[in-house]
């Protein structure tokens, strides 16, 4: 076990050390190995400081699993939002950053097979898990609208919002696969079989991120 150095911070910086150390206790010993007594020791600090952040252990573990959803998916809006000339572009980055490191790794494997079982027991998890799935769709759904009219196709809303669910699955599936049994998969990348497969879900648009204008009809 490695001790974390706890500096002198300010109170959200030490709050944010303390969340780090337990997602990493959770990570190497599991959700219920994760006690306030064993991340006091990882942090480097008492029992009772963590308490002075935390009225229990169930809202440190709150604010653990919301900071674990949130920095998987602020990673993949960053690169949605990035510099990218065409909407096509920002979905391929999108998707090529769902399927790679620091995203798909092992540890974030981890920490979120250790929580997911607490979502359909635990109302707090539960909502957080719907506010993070929420958002993510949201981002998802807008990439597909712009796509959809930067190829002249309708952006009809509901036709948008179901494919935006179908995209989500299928980056929930390769994404298990890929950290699970990454090695498989060493010769054919699965950001490439997700863009093929979105393309096709797409009706065939073509995510290059310099793509040929559309041909128009006379």
């Amino acid at each position: 076990m490695s001790r974390r150095s706890f500096h002198r911070a300010s109170e959200a910086d030490r709050r944010r050390d303390l969340i780090a150390a337990t997602l990493d206790c959770i990570a190497e010993t599991g959700l219920e190995n994760a006690t306030v007594r064993e991340i006091a020791a990882r942090a480097g600090v008492t029992q009772g400081l963590i308490r002075h952040y935390f009225v229990s252990k169930d809202q440190m573990l709150h604010a653990a699993y919301r900071d674990l959803m949130a920095g998987l998916i602020g990673g993949v809006m960053d690169a949605a939002e990035g510099v990218h000339p065409t909407a096509r572009g920002r979905l391929r980055a999108f998707i090529v950053a769902n399927l790679s490191t620091p995203v798909a790794d092992a540890k974030r494997l981890s920490l979120w097979a250790a929580f997911i079982s607490r979502v359909r027991v635990d109302p707090v998890f539960a909502q957080i898990h719907l506010e993070s799935y929420t958002a993510f769709r949201s981002v998802l759904e807008d990439l597909v609208t712009d796509v959809l009219k930067e190829a002249e196709r309708d952006p009809d809303p509901a036709t948008c919002r179901e494919l935006a669910i179908a995209i989500n699955g299928l980056i929930d599936g390769l994404w298990l696969e890929g950290t699970l049994a990454g090695e498989l998969f060493a010769d054919t990348p699965l950001s490439d079989i997700a863009i093929r497969s979105v393309e096709a879900l797409l009706g065939g648009i073509c995510l290059d991120a310099n793509p040929a204008p559309p041909i128009r009809k006379t």
